[in-house]
């Protein structure tokens, strides 16, 4: 009963999130491009599930996974792994893995757009949607943006209407199996809508913010929005 009641209370939450963001989800290129008389999106291929070119412009398809990384790739055993979710938030929390198996599990395919150029099509997934985290720790009506940060140090913004889309995951498992350490398991976030540096791997810390900061690859001169169908890859 405990259990049914939290998952009540999320999805709770969670619809109130989706209510909140909605007119501004609608509006971000991945929905909107094509349909409203903006931007047409760029790309080949039959569409997505989002009306979307399969391959955005200038990405290659392939069916390897390559790594990419800051030439650190932490191991976190995990009774040792946390998250932390905190900043523009009423109820800021700690996860341990327990806990984050816990919350409501997903299962989805989506794909996967790398800034350097290589898509892999059709993944599929297991983790727990941002949004439900979102919903866990009920960001405060000044939140805008989150940061997220890596176990390796890295970190990247990404906005709230990006990240509470209802397939950006924070993943365990890929292709049916527990997520490798090289891919940034235990646990990663993924972004299929933008390029996938905006998902953070070996994440520890989600802190929502009141405005924009850019985050380690957006300082190098990576674009701040990130969408594939515009080739929006460097500011």
């Amino acid at each position: 009963m405990e259990s049914s009641d939290k998952t009540d209370k999320i999805i709770e939450a969670r619809m109130k999130l989706k209510r909140r963001f909605e007119d501004k989800m609608a509006q971000t290129p991945s929905m909107s491009d094509g349909t409203t008389g903006q931007e047409k999106p760029r790309g080949s291929g039959p569409t997505n599930r989002h009306g979307m070119p399969a391959v955005p412009i200038g990405q290659t398809v392939t069916t390897k996974w390559p790594v990419l990384d800051l030439g650190y790739q932490p191991s976190i055993p995990l009774d040792k792994w946390q998250l932390n979710i905190d900043g523009e938030v009423n109820n800021p929390v700690r996860l341990k893995w327990d806990d984050l198996m816990a919350l409501p599990q997903v299962e989805d395919t989506s794909d996967f757009h790398c800034v350097t150029t290589w898509s892999r099509l059709d993944v599929p997934w297991v983790g727990v949607r941002f949004m439900d985290l979102a919903a866990l720790v009920d960001p405060k009506g000044t939140a805008t943006h989150v940061m997220c940060y890596g176990y390796d140090g890295y970190s990247t913004n990404v906005s709230l209407e990006e990240a509470l889309k209802p397939d950006v995951l924070l993943v365990h498992t890929a292709d049916g199996q527990p997520l490798t350490r090289e891919h940034g398991g235990p646990l990663r976030m993924i972004t299929p809508q933008l390029y996938a540096w905006k998902g953070s791997k070996w994440i520890k810390r989600i802190e929502f913010l009141a405005k924009n900061q850019l985050g380690f690859w957006e300082e190098r001169g990576y674009s701040n929005t990130a969408y594939p169908w515009r080739n929006d890859r460097y500011s």
